[in-house]
């Protein structure tokens, strides 16, 4: 039977779905920063008022750092080691949906708030779904 283009697709698919991902875990040969400097950079923002979304954002458009587990750690973990408090998403999502309702009780018709608020539910309950 000749192989089409359809049987050639199955036969050697590129990607094993069963297979594990590989974790990186040896560092890029481009990124100039130690480890150290990294954790300093984190837990200053951190100190700044700064979530940890926002910092792993300024990492990546200040400092050229795509990520910060490519050095071993995740955000998170560096600022829970240093003892710094820092903002959870489930704590700025539920400051969200306080300021909406208390929109909402001032403005009943504003559809826009209602859509938002109801979509900041859904959030929250797949927040706390997951941990």
């Amino acid at each position: 039977m000749p192989k089409t283009k359809k049987t050639e697709e199955k036969e050697g698919s590129p990607v094993d779905s069963s297979a594990p991902a590989e974790e990186k875990e040896e560092k890029s040969s481009w990124i100039k920063i130690k480890p150290q400097e990294l954790e300093k950079i984190i837990v200053d923002l951190a100190k700044q008022g700064n979530s940890p979304a926002k910092i792993g954002l300024i990492l990546r458009d200040k400092h050229g750092i795509p990520k910060t587990r490519l050095l071993g750690k995740k955000v998170t973990q560096i600022l829970k080691e240093a003892n710094v408090k820092y903002t959870t998403e489930k704590e700025i999502v539920e400051n969200k949906i306080t300021n909406l309702k208390s929109h909402m009780g001032k403005n009943k018709y504003d559809n826009t708030a209602k859509k938002s608020l109801a979509k900041r539910l859904w959030l929250l309950h797949t927040l706390n779904k997951n941990q």
